[in-house]
């Protein structure tokens, strides 16, 4: 199996690292980014080797976009959303499920998969959606509503999308899809200029009776809670992964932090002496040595279909909330052990800062992860 030192050598991770400030200050895309790691393999991770990609399992993905992470947040977190449709894939094959195959092949031909999930006003996610799918002759969805979030937005060439066919209102079902970026009736609005994870481009899109034929028509299942293999491979793949990413950003934190420390001097002294910032630096990495045991351990039992009942949904979003909090609280610590200069625009760890922020948003939100777990433990609350 290919490493992911083998796929994410030194010298393109170093390119990679030099222009993430200038894609952050631009609110430009990472193009140049995209067409690198497309030569490098990397949008074939998951795709078998005898299909032409890397063939590399759960575990093995994880490492390598802790370590893109590392080296560009923006670029990593959008990439995540193609590695996340490619996961699904691999882990329906590894329970006999072929029907997104062609996603792992087309992955391995260059093809960019893009999430078009998440829409405004919808906590249900993947449970719901104010997306309208409505069927049409042939076994095809013509979808209208907006997506929200769409990373890739400049660049993919697929975007998974699902939508509500109510054409039965005793048993309304949720559609899942493909679209390709020819489709008519999918625009993109130019509406990305947030605080941070800028190069994502994550921009809103809309869908105005964009159809996808039944070819590219691969899931049905009810409206509401299940345990669909489809929808749990979705969830369980960008809970995973995008720990990934958020625990390869700490992780450069960390580093810049013990850099700082090294060349900052307390009372005359490097502050790699003074035992407050030794104290900050050692909690920082105890916290995040934490959450990689955690991200390794979920990883490797999705990948060896481990069977945690009722406790998988509680254990993936309380996975994403401690990563995420974690990788903001060693962020704020480098931020203190770098001191003043850390504070100013166009520092590194002023960019991580801004960046790891966006782990708020993502789903599961905090609420949710707690909810998700009493229900676990404590069972659901009478009349729900």
């Amino acid at each position: 199996m290919t490493s992911p030192e083998e796929i994410l050598p030194p010298d393109l991770l170093e390119t990679l690292r030099g222009r993430a400030a200038r894609y952050d200050r631009d609110n430009s895309f990472f193009a140049e980014d995209l067409e690198d790691l497309r030569s490098a393999g990397y949008l074939a991770l998951f795709t078998p080797v005898e299909q032409g990609g890397s063939g590399l399992d759960i575990p093995a993905v994880v490492k390598c976009q802790r370590r893109l992470a590392s080296a560009a947040p923006a670029t990593a977190l959008a990439v995540n959303m193609h590695l996340v449709w490619c996961g699904v894939a691999h882990l329906l094959a590894r329970g006999g499920d072929d029907s997104l195959s062609f996603v792992l092949e087309e992955a391995a031909q260059g093809e960019l998969f893009a999430f078009g999930i998440s829409e405004p006003g919808n906590p249900a996610v993947l449970f719901d959606s104010k997306t309208a799918a409505v069927p049409q002759d042939g076994g095809g969805y013509a979808f209208t509503g907006r997506k929200i979030f769409t990373s890739l937005s400049p660049a993919w060439t697929r975007l998974g999308i699902f939508g509500k066919d109510s054409s039965s209102e005793e048993e309304p079902r949720l559609v899942f899809g493909f679209a390709d970026r020819s489709t008519s009736g999918i625009s993109a609005l130019d509406d990305w200029n947030t605080m941070g994870m800028r190069a994502s481009q994550s921009r809103t899109t809309l869908l105005e009776e964009a159809v996808v034929p039944a070819a590219r028509i691969v899931r049905h299942t009810p409206v509401g809670p299940h345990a669909d293999a489809f929808v749990f491979g979705i969830f369980s793949l960008f809970e995973t992964l995008l720990s990934a990413v958020y625990t390869g950003l700490a992780g450069r934190a960390l580093d810049l932090a013990a850099e700082a420390a090294g060349k900052r001097r307390v009372q005359g002294e490097p502050a790699s002496r003074d035992p407050h910032t030794r104290w900050r630096v050692a909690d920082a990495a105890i916290r995040l040595d934490g959450a990689i045991l955690q991200l390794d351990a979920v990883a490797r039992d999705l990948e060896s279909g481990t069977d945690h009942g009722p406790f998988w949904f509680p254990r993936l979003s309380g996975l994403k909330l401690r990563t995420t909090d974690t990788a903001r609280g060693i962020v704020e610590t480098a931020m203190q052990v770098a001191g003043g200069a850390g504070y100013f625009r166009g520092s590194e760890i002023e960019r991580l800062y801004r960046d790891v922020l966006a782990g708020m948003f993502h789903p599961s939100s905090e609420d949710s992860a707690h909810d998700s777990m009493a229900r676990a433990v404590l069972g659901p609350v009478d009349g729900q």
